[in-house]
């Protein structure tokens, strides 16, 4: 990103020749956008990583993952109070054999990235 932003301005006659060169300089980015930037990278970045969990949670229960499994059983932990308010929501339960489809993990990353989405566009309600 660029900290300053300059315009350059020529003015040419018929013939070619430079009449007036004219140079504005000004700096685009102030403290307050500075703060809003570096707001809205952390609420990305703690968004990723719920994402990517959820993610992980996802695609480990679509193959059928051994829950006994150190790894799964550490997703599936570190997941389940983010996805247990969308349990509910649908009332069927895709499983074929011991994978199964967790419509509600999908439902969980869509909405939280949403939600991040619409912080991040909080910050930047005031600026032009």
């Amino acid at each position: 990103m660029a900290d300053d932003v300059q315009k350059v301005r020529e003015t040419t006659t018929q013939s070619g020749d430079t009449v007036q060169k004219t140079t504005e300089s000004r700096s685009s980015r102030n403290d307050s956008d500075h703060r809003y930037n570096f707001a809205s990278r952390i609420v990305w970045f703690i968004a990723g990583i719920l994402l990517i969990l959820l993610g992980f949670r996802f695609v480990l229960a679509l193959l059928g993952a051994n829950t006994t499994n150190s790894f799964a059983n550490f997703i599936y932990k570190c997941s389940h109070p983010f996805v247990s308010p969308f349990f509910s929501l649908f009332s069927y339960k895709q499983n074929y054999g011991v994978s199964h489809f967790e419509i509600y993990t999908l439902v969980a990353i869509v909405v939280y990235a949403i939600i991040a989405w619409g912080i991040v566009k909080l910050f930047t309600l005031n600026q032009d």
